[in-house]
């Protein structure tokens, strides 16, 4: 691993993860949503957000058919 982060020493094995991995440091968020403005870090976390807008629930519990839009929130919903 060659690439180190000089804020918090962690190392990466591509310069491109490293750049990445220093937004969290830097606060940058430069995926912004279209329809709320509310800005992410990383394009997978506002595609995860834009399912609040669709009003897309794919995921059903199975005992009571309740829906979310997020696995995470089917699990805890399940515990």
């Amino acid at each position: 691993r060659r690439f180190g982060c000089s804020v918090c020493g962690k190392r990466f094995w591509e310069a491109a993860l490293l750049l990445r991995h220093r937004r969290c440091h830097a606060e940058e968020r430069p995926f912004r949503c279209a329809v709320c403005g509310r800005r992410f870090l990383r394009s997978w976390y506002l595609r995860q957000h834009r399912v609040v807008h669709l009003g897309e629930r794919a995921y059903k519990c199975a005992r009571c058919n309740k829906r979310f839009a997020q696995p995470s929130s089917l699990a805890e919903h399940q515990r």
